[in-house]
């Protein structure tokens, strides 16, 4: 990567054979862009008025000792030796293992209004910058305008690095970054390139590129002036209008600074964000004193004043040589003609934190905490109900317990039982052997049977007594009958049963020339 500023550089004097540099005595046209760059040093195009070489050729030799050597960059043919070009960001700065540099600061949109002036600040507090810009022609503009009202020296331009970087894509934007460890964004008006306009979604994809990256510190510059972001009011009869079509047509609407803001605080990386209303640096207000005042403090009081683009820059470029100071706060600059030139740490000191970042914060913590008691609710349920669970089964082996305890006892008091029944079974059983004989059963026996005996003889000579009377009694009672003739009923003859009809049977004779049938008849 060749360095911004070479030899080739210098305008080389004709004639002579020997090639040297020329010096140059009062011109009147140096004195002009002079003047123009101390005005505006940001100004696009080529100085007016210039004089042609054979001219400074002429004016070789005189007394004048203000600029020893005039270097005239407008007569370079290709700017493009000025300023390292990165085409296309490497995917390996965005995964590379190498240390990040400290002292290296991403500019997205630096060929913007205010992105170009906080470029040449940061360069002349010795920081290295990765210019992002939408286009290379636009990093070529950027390395004319800075080499032509020598804004910066040569050992500068061999820490700009110009990358090609859009706001489309985190991902992207943040392979830009490369090693960087500081990024700024200006929300605005002319900040994505000389007419386009850095939204706070813009700005909103940068930090979080940022995030992706492992940048440590995000400075937003929010330019809340006429002209600043989302077309404010220039005091046009015709802003209604544009404004009204511009909402119309558009796809969404941007983040307002505080839904930014709080999209911001969610992210894990440090931040700044500076509002100010921007003018213009050759305006009276450039010469006034800077005030920080915390966001919301300064809003329609009397004594605010907008501030210059290069005041911005160099606050910028204050604020990350020391991050620490500003580190997630949001503060509100203006200008005062009463205020006195403040070193950075004062003018932040007094400054608290955001509220967002530590109300996130808060809030995280919250719901870790909760998820945390509804995690240890549940667990605290699971053991309830296991511990229910373990004490129906407990409950269920001692009723076994007791059932097996009261059928052991039953079995115990049956087994007692049966053993009481045997011990009298048995003291029977002995007794009898005792009393028992042959002679005393068969006497038993025998006056049992005589007595049955005795008994059904009784019954027949009582039942004989009893026929006799009977059978008298019926002969005197058959006397007295008329006399009848007896009569005798055949008993009814069964029909029949109907025999089934024979089924003849049938043989072939003569080799089945004829069939003979033979049907059987009961004699019957």
């Amino acid at each position: 990567m060749a360095p911004a500023l070479t030899s080739n550089s210098f305008r080389i004097a004709p004639g002579g054979g020997r090639r040297r540099l020329c010096s140059t005595r009062e011109h009147k046209s140096l004195k002009t862009v002079t003047a123009q760059a101390r005005q505006n040093p940001f100004s696009f195009g080529k100085p007016q008025g210039d004089a042609s070489s054979e001219e400074e050729a002429k004016g070789e030799g005189s007394g004048n000792k203000a600029n020893r050597f005039f270097i005239d960059f407008g007569k370079i043919p290709d700017a493009k030796s000025l300023v390292p070009v990165v085409t296309s960001p490497s995917t390996t700065l965005f995964a590379s293992t190498r240390r990040k540099d400290p002292r290296t600061v991403f500019v997205a949109g630096a060929t913007g209004q205010a992105g170009a002036r906080i470029s040449w600040a940061l360069l002349r507090q010795g920081f290295s910058v990765r210019a992002g810009v939408p286009d290379l022609p636009s990093a070529q503009d950027l390395a004319r305008v800075v080499s032509t009202y020598k804004i910066i020296s040569p050992e500068e331009s061999k820490r700009l690095n110009a990358v090609e970087s859009s706001f489309s894509d985190a991902e992207s934007i943040a392979k830009a970054i490369g090693l960087a460890t500081k990024v700024v964004v200006t929300v605005g008006a002319a900040e994505n390139g000389p007419s386009a306009e850095v939204t706070t979604d813009d700005a909103l994809e940068v930090v979080r590129a940022a995030q992706l990256a492992g940048v440590g510190h995000v400075a937003v510059v929010y330019n809340s002036g006429p002209g600043g972001f989302s077309g404010q009011s220039t005091y046009n009869v015709l802003d209604g209008i544009s404004s009204f079509f511009s909402n119309l047509f558009a796809r969404s609407q941007p983040l307002t600074l505080g839904e930014f803001l709080s999209k911001v605080a969610e992210l894990d990386v440090s931040y700044t964000l500076i509002k100010a209303a921007f003018t213009e640096d050759y305006s009276d207000e450039s010469s006034y004193g800077l005030v920080v005042s915390e966001e919301g403090s300064t809003t329609g009081t009397a004594s605010e004043f907008k501030v210059s683009k290069s005041q911005i820059a160099k606050l910028v470029a204050d604020v990350f040589s020391d991050t620490s100071i500003a580190e997630n706060k949001v503060v509100e600059v203006s200008t005062s003609q009463s205020a006195t030139s403040k070193p950075i740490q004062e003018l932040f000191s007094a400054i608290p934190e955001d509220g967002r970042r530590k109300a996130y914060a808060e809030a995280v913590a919250k719901a870790k905490a909760a998820e945390e008691a509804m995690r240890a609710a549940a667990k605290a349920t699971e053991a309830e109900e296991a511990a229910k669970k373990l004490e129906e089964e407990v409950k269920k082996l001692s009723e076994k317990k007791t059932r097996a305890t009261n059928l052991n006892k039953e079995a115990q008091r049956r087994v007692v039982e049966a053993g009481s029944s045997l011990d009298n079974l048995f003291i029977k059983a002995k007794g009898l052997g005792n009393d028992f004989s042959w002679d005393k059963l068969s006497s038993q026996v025998t006056a049992a049977v005589s007595q049955i005996n005795n008994n059904d003889t009784e019954d027949m000579e009582e039942k004989k007594a009893r026929t006799q009377i009977a059978t008298v009694r019926g002969l005197a009672k058959a006397r007295n009958l008329p006399s009848k003739k007896a009569v005798v009923k055949k008993p009814p003859q069964k029909p029949k049963p109907k025999q089934p009809d024979p089924t003849p049977e049938v043989k072939n004779i003569f080799g089945g020339l004829f069939k003979q049938e033979t049907i059987y008849i009961d004699d019957d």
